[in-house]
């Protein structure tokens, strides 16, 4: 009985860390993948505006609502302090294309072209 109930837990120990490691590893393939990563919420409409942006012009990205997802507001966070971009006054959305690291803060007209460069 003992051992039945030992292989029982263990495997579900195994079962949780696989799917963890899974998770991990999606969550880094996703940023891998696609070469546009998005931070915004879904409460704004220049996010949202940016989104409909590059759906239109066909262009592959990957969307983290900031609101919800607190890792990828963290992983923001860390991204515009390692480039020395001020979160002071941050405005959204965040774009991380291939690394570079642009928020914002221009006219929105060239903001959505820098992305498409």
């Amino acid at each position: 009985m003992k051992t039945i109930i030992l292989n029982t837990f263990f495997s579900l120990i195994f079962l949780f860390n696989t799917s963890v490691i899974e998770d991990q590893n999606q969550f880094k393939n996703n940023n891998i993948q696609d070469v546009i990563i998005v931070y915004g919420s879904d409460t704004c409409h220049y996010c949202l505006d940016t989104k409909t942006f590059l759906d239109k012009n066909n262009i592959k990205y990957t969307y983290y609502d900031i609101d919800k997802n607190e890792k990828a507001l963290n992983e923001m966070l860390n991204k515009l302090r390692a480039k020395k971009i001020s979160v002071s006054d941050l405005k959204i959305p965040v774009i991380d294309k291939n690394g570079n690291i642009f928020t914002n803060n221009i006219k929105f007209e060239d903001f959505l072209n820098k992305i498409k460069e």
